[in-house]
């Protein structure tokens, strides 16, 4: 029976796919032994953005799981629900599948905003520790009393973009992805541009709703746990201001400025990206 246990639970750490509802089933990049840290990509990427942290990771003796959310590269893409409760709620049910405990979560620009709702939602279940990186908190876009980042009409001409000519609404969001259009090369450029080509136009506009319209700045203080912000001072995607908001509003946070990058920190300033990653999450 025991051995019947250890090879079912050895086959679910193995597994590319998860079902985390009837026909609905997440991309799972799952490698390495250790302390489990839970990656959570952007908008519209997938967990393939974590590309060149995953080997660093690797051998510094910790287990890395992408989650790609639904909708996005390899996942499955449904019509229906993608706001944050929806991808946090997903994130639960692949953590308990592979029964992860004690692990550092991390999330980058949308994946740093439903990683803060996971963590508010579910009270941190699992999760000792939590990153974010240019996250799309606490609001993504401008109130009365929140006058940072975007109007909310910029993200209206977005999801139009999207729906008329989606590649051009990538090869806008590629000129301002880093502190100017050159910091990365053109292959890395253009395997981002792939990775955000494979999502489904559906997901890509409610995600942008999303984004939108959700207002964490009481899931904030609800974090109890160590947290690590990392975010570029020359983000033109999520300003700077959003780190300093997030940093006031979670009371056990640190924060990293690189002062080099933009919104893709962790492929302007990879090293460095990698190795405060791995330092906090080794403590």
């Amino acid at each position: 029976m025991k051995k019947l246990q250890d090879k079912k639970k050895a086959s679910k750490a193995n597994s590319e796919y998860i079902k985390v509802e009837a026909n609905v089933r997440l991309h799972i990049t799952d490698a390495g032994k250790g302390r489990p840290i839970v990656l959570i990509p952007g908008w519209p990427l997938s967990d393939e953005m974590y590309e060149y942290q995953y080997n660093d990771l690797i051998n510094k003796n910790f287990r890395v799981i992408g989650i790609t959310l639904r909708g996005f590269g390899k996942s499955d893409k449904p019509y229906g629900a993608y706001d944050y409760d929806v991808h946090a709620a997903d994130i639960k049910k692949v953590l308990k599948e592979l029964d992860i405990k004690d692990a550092i979560l991390g999330g980058f620009s949308m994946g740093g905003a439903i990683a803060i709702r996971y963590m508010s939602a579910f009270k941190g279940a699992r999760v000792s520790k939590l990153a974010l990186f240019g996250a799309a908190a606490p609001l993504w876009t401008q109130r009365g009393d929140f006058p940072y980042n975007l109007p909310e009409s910029a993200v209206d001409e977005l999801i139009t973009l999207n729906n008329q000519d989606r590649p051009k609404l990538l090869a806008n969001f590629a000129k301002i992805f880093s502190a100017t259009e050159t910091s990365l090369n053109k292959g890395i450029s253009g395997w981002l541009n792939g990775i955000g080509l494979s999502a489904s136009s559906y997901a890509t506009a409610q995600c942008l709703i999303a984004l939108r319209d959700t207002d964490l700045r009481k899931d904030l203080a609800k974090i109890k746990v160590p947290t690590l912000i990392m975010h570029g001072k020359k983000d033109k995607i999520c300003s700077f201001d959003l780190a300093e908001q997030m940093n006031a509003g979670i009371a056990n946070s640190h924060l990293v400025v690189f002062e080099n990058s933009g919104h893709s920190l962790f492929l302007e300033e990879t090293q460095k990206f990698n190795t405060e990653l791995i330092a906090f999450a080794a403590k």
